[in-house]
């Protein structure tokens, strides 16, 4: 068992950036923001972020032992019907994600073989969406089979991704120095180009940056793997603060020497990075050398994802499931060891959410944002059960044991956990306010806020009802 706990705290900070960052991050929080974005970036660290990973610290340090992640730290806090609620959480908020991986395969498919972007924005959105639904479809029956082909790809494809998104931050950043490019910014270097506009606009927007910096508690189960782990999973996490924090920066920084803050493309958020990647390969005489590698890796990434997003959610929900409240059928396992039942229900909640927003949105970049600001309003739900958590585990602190205390004060704990638990739902509800403008399509405008405000409402009472049903089964089974 010692032999196993070989990862050192690089280990996990390595692991950890590459499972919670990417170039996507940045392009999008830059989309929405411009240069500004770069104090928003040291705003949201300060005050979100490197209090998060220490949270989650802490959490793996004196649950180091628990395999389920943050619905076992839930239980052990707290009560079996809220762990399942933070376990359904977990899964439910990944539909979102599920129905917009089939876009961002066709968007690189589009520049790998057309080399350019207009994909998203000549093609009808009812017509993609059709294509995205053959694709999820296809990529739902692959999984059932039990493949992890593709699970394989991911650790190779993660890799690349990791690898263009630092060489993006070198690139950019030298290009200036090494090549004819021109800073695209005007007044790059004035202090003002970085300010906010602190207005309800700006407010909308957080939701994409706590969506950017969250998940890092996807690493906790190698906390038992860890050598040392109350004392080196910690210093890994305030390690990957560091990192995100850097690559955060020197990121919004880049794109500022690529792209005119003051005049951002409607499409930056669909192809900010094929653009990219694009102009610098043009800066540094290669082609579209640069751009060809980041559509390869995207591709690799996005079905791997996919595939992975579509089984691994699920398991956890179903593997750490307690009949008292989900249904046994949902639990039921075939010969694979695939739960068909969960995936059919998996499809048809992300059949719905790829088809029905089509009808209401026609536009097929502004359906692609959506989707994406939908994710960053639905996806930090999941946070929340972190903090949760962590206040939980204040408020009966004498009872656990930790090699790591954030806060060895249990009330400034708590008033950190709460803190962190408000801003992310803030956050979430002022994101749901759509960032396209009113004035130019009221009735866009107005579906897509029904939507951004129903669908966390549905996936909630869906939770609800599960446990109605399976308490119903166990009544007709007495």
């Amino acid at each position: 068992m010692e032999n196993e706990k070989q990862l050192r705290w690089s280990n996990i900070a390595l692991i950890a950036f590459v499972a919670v960052w990417g170039l996507g991050n940045v392009v999008n929080n830059f989309a929405l923001q411009g240069l500004s974005v770069v104090t928003s970036w040291i705003l949201i660290m300060i005050i979100y972020f490197i209090p998060y990973t220490l949270i989650v610290g802490q959490l793996g340090s004196t649950f180091k032992d628990a395999e389920g992640g943050v619905s076992s730290w839930i239980r052990a806090t707290s009560t079996k019907r809220l762990a399942y609620y933070a376990a359904w959480t977990y899964w439910i908020v990944h539909i979102p994600y599920l129905a917009q991986k089939p876009q961002g395969i066709l968007i690189a498919f589009s520049w790998l073989f057309r080399g350019n972007g207009n994909f998203v924005n000549t093609t009808p959105a009812l017509v993609v969406q059709a294509i995205c639904l053959v694709l999820f479809l296809f990529f739902l029956w692959i999984a059932s089979l039990g493949l992890t082909t593709l699970k394989r790809i991911g650790s190779v494809a993660g890799t690349g991704m990791f690898i263009m998104s630092i060489l993006f931050i070198i690139l950019a950043v030298s290009a200036p120095f090494m090549t004819k490019a021109t800073v695209q910014t005007p007044n790059m270097f004035s202090l003002k180009s970085y300010l906010p506009k602190f207005d309800f606009t700006y407010f909308t927007t957080v939701s994409m940056l706590v969506f950017a910096v969250g998940g890092s508690e996807k690493i906790s189960p190698y906390v038992n793997k860890t050598k040392n782990p109350g004392r080196e999973f910690p210093l890994g996490m305030l390690v990957l603060a560091g990192m995100v924090a850097i690559c955060a920066l020197l990121g919004s920084f880049a794109m500022g020497i690529l792209f005119n803050s003051k005049h951002i493309p409607a499409d930056l958020m669909a192809n900010g990075a094929y653009y990219a990647f694009q102009r610098l390969g043009a800066f540094y005489h290669v082609g579209n050398l640069f751009l060809i590698l980041y559509a390869i890796a995207n591709v690799l990434a996005q079905i791997s994802a996919l595939a992975f997003s579509i089984d691994a959610p699920l398991k956890i929900l179903l593997g750490d499931a307690d009949p008292e409240f989900i249904p046994k059928k949902l639990s039921k396992m075939n010969k694979k060891d695939v739960p068909v039942n969960g995936y059919i229900l998996t499809g048809v909640l992300v059949s719905i959410l790829i088809i029905i927003p089509a009808l209401g949105i026609g536009n097929m970049n502004e359906l692609f944002n959506w989707l994406l600001n939908l994710n960053s309003v639905v996806m930090p739900m999941r946070y929340l059960w972190v903090f949760l958590a962590y206040m939980l585990l204040n408020k009966h602190l004498k009872e656990f044991k930790s090699d790591y205390k954030f806060l060895k004060n249990p009330v400034a704990g708590r008033l950190v956990g709460a803190w962190c638990f408000l801003f992310t739902a803030f956050a979430c509800i002022l994101g749901m306010v759509p960032k396209t403008s009113y004035a130019s399509n009221p009735s866009s405008w107005l579906f897509q806020l029904t939507l951004n405000i129903l669908t966390p409402i549905i996936f909630v009472a869906l939770g609800m009802i599960l446990p109605m049903i399976a308490r119903r089964h166990r009544t007709k089974a007495a």
